[in-house]
């Protein structure tokens, strides 16, 4: 999987899906900014951190997935976009822009809503795949793992191969059988990983 330059869909119907956008480090929040003040509808996930320096602390608003933006639909306007200061390209997949599935930015979106405490995490290949079943996030999916004795519910962004991750109370959740992400050997997977293209790289 490539980050390609967005390329014409005046061949084919532009569904309004949403799409990741590849930016230049630290321009995100910038990114999203202008996409906004053009008129596309723009998501960037933030999280809170807290950073100590040696004569101060101070509490920083970050992206949640660095480097990238989602945009939903606007492809008609490509121009508009790819000529946004601080973007690479869009991600794609066979030289067309990858789609992605709407469960997975509402379940990023309905978590940066709620106040939960959320935070970058790598992202998983195998793991207990639960549902939360009560409470504000209820019907959520992710894959469920403890550190130091917390339960996070780790949500993903399949074409990315990245994640986040939440606190969630034990009692919250309940298993699943989901066959949506289970790869041959029954382990919750993803589809081939993508990679910058030349053009990317001599960019960043």
């Amino acid at each position: 999987m490539l980050y390609e330059p967005m390329k014409s869909c005046a061949s084919q119907t532009c569904e309004p899906s949403w799409y990741a956008i590849y930016t230049r480090h630290q321009h995100e929040k910038m990114v999203a900014q202008i996409l906004t003040s053009k008129g596309f509808e723009a998501f960037l996930p933030l999280y809170s951190a807290t950073h100590d320096w040696k004569d101060r602390t101070k509490a920083l608003s970050l992206p949640l997935f660095p480097c990238y933006v989602f945009l939903k639909g606007g492809l008609e306007r490509r121009l508009q976009i790819i000529t946004t200061p601080g973007i690479h390209g869009l991600v794609s997949s066979g030289g067309r822009p990858a789609a992605i599935p709407d469960f997975e930015i509402e379940a990023i979106r309905r978590a940066i809503e709620s106040g939960a405490r959320i935070e970058t995490h790598p992202y998983l290949k195998c793991g207990n795949w639960v549902r939360i079943k009560c409470g504000p996030l209820a019907g959520i999916e992710g894959i469920l793992v403890r550190k130091k004795n917390i339960s996070r519910l780790v949500l993903s962004v399949e074409i990315l191969g990245t994640a986040a991750a939440m606190e969630v109370a034990a009692f919250q959740v309940e298993a699943v059988n989901s066959t949506r992400r289970r790869d041959s050997n029954n382990g919750v997977g993803v589809g081939p990983r993508h990679t910058r293209d030349a053009g990317a790289i001599a960019q960043a």
